[in-house]
């Protein structure tokens, strides 16, 4: 394979610029032609395609976002589209694709894939929700990104003796919420996975007050069940305490990418290259127990995702007010 491209899609995840350098550069090491595609699927669709060179991407390693742009494609769930996309790729000579992207990018890939196109997927979402990897580039600068805010928010919140409640990104997987919370001391954490009762939450935060904390902090994902504002409002009404929440957004999704993304970005990109190199059918690339990992793309999706209950479990009862 001689020629290849790359494309950024879905939301963008701290880390898919490195994966950006990593396979131009690891491509033209090898002597293949690499082509940037701007706004992910949507330009591939109108052929906004670019020779890439190996200065293309010099000085992006430590920047957020993505210097080739993203965007969601509606048309490209369109069979007609998905069609006008290989016929675009052939008309450019590109013989494979490198898709940096979540779930939904997958899939994209996956019809791609069933039209002669070999497309390597590389995991770039902040939310930690393909199963088939143990992390997703991205994941980890968007934890510390929290956990910051937890700092900031936990002086005031003590400050003014009120209960917080921030959400976090996670409308099926609740690992942000997880993660950040069990590192940032978390009263309570709230996620899709776990059921829990509103009226415990209440007499978690009562106890804590009981036992003279000066505030309570919840980290809860956008997916948990009760509605953010909502649950704030119960929250006061049923303790007596102030209670506000705290939506961060996107600025979850900014920021320099911390070594780990930096490093796992790399890595993956490199493997992807190293595989539209020798012809390989399209497979997804990740993170197993310290490795990279290969596995066929379609399959990837069908991992089932098995939540953390061991260390939500720990966070559990480290946050309990006694």
């Amino acid at each position: 394979m001689k020629k290849i491209g790359i494309l950024t899609s879905g939301g963008d995840a701290p880390g898919m610029n490195a994966a950006i350098r990593a396979a131009v550069r690891c491509g033209i090491d090898r002597g293949m032609e690499v082509y940037g595609i701007q706004r992910g699927y949507e330009g591939l669709l109108d052929g906004d395609i670019k020779l890439m060179e190996w200065h293309s991407v010099g000085d992006i390693l430590q920047r957020g976002g993505t210097i080739l742009r993203t965007a969601r494609s509606e048309r490209f769930m369109e069979d007609k589209w998905v069609e006008h996309a290989a016929k675009m790729l052939n008309t450019f000579g590109i013989e494979g694709l490198i898709v940096v992207g979540g779930d939904g990018s997958f899939r994209g890939g996956i019809e791609l894939s069933k039209k002669g196109v070999p497309v390597m997927g590389v995991p770039g979402t902040i939310d930690n929700d393909l199963a088939y990897t143990d992390y997703t580039i991205g994941f980890d600068t968007a934890v510390n990104t929290i956990l910051g805010l937890i700092t900031n928010i936990r002086d005031t919140s003590s400050s003014h003796q009120r209960t917080t409640i921030i959400e976090v990104m996670g409308r099926r997987c609740g690992d942000l919420a997880l993660y950040s919370g069990l590192g940032g001391g978390a009263d309570v954490i709230l996620v899709p996975e776990v059921e829990s009762d509103i009226n415990e939450v209440c007499v978690r935060v009562l106890q804590g007050q009981s036992s003279g904390k000066a505030h309570s902090l919840i980290v809860k994902a956008e997916g948990f069940k009760v509605d953010t504002a909502e649950l704030a409002k119960i929250l006061e009404e049923m303790t007596g305490r102030e209670a506000r929440a705290v939506v961060p957004g996107y600025i979850q999704r900014g920021g320099g990418p911390s070594q780990a993304d930096r490093t796992l970005a790399t890595l993956t990109a490199a493997k992807a290259v190293e595989l539209l190199y020798d012809d390989s059918d399209s497979k997804a690339i990740g993170v197993s127990n310290g490795k990279i990992i290969a596995m066929d793309l379609e399959e990837s999706l069908n991992v089932k995702a098995e939540f953390k209950r061991d260390l939500y479990d720990i966070a559990n009862l480290l946050g309990k007010g006694k």
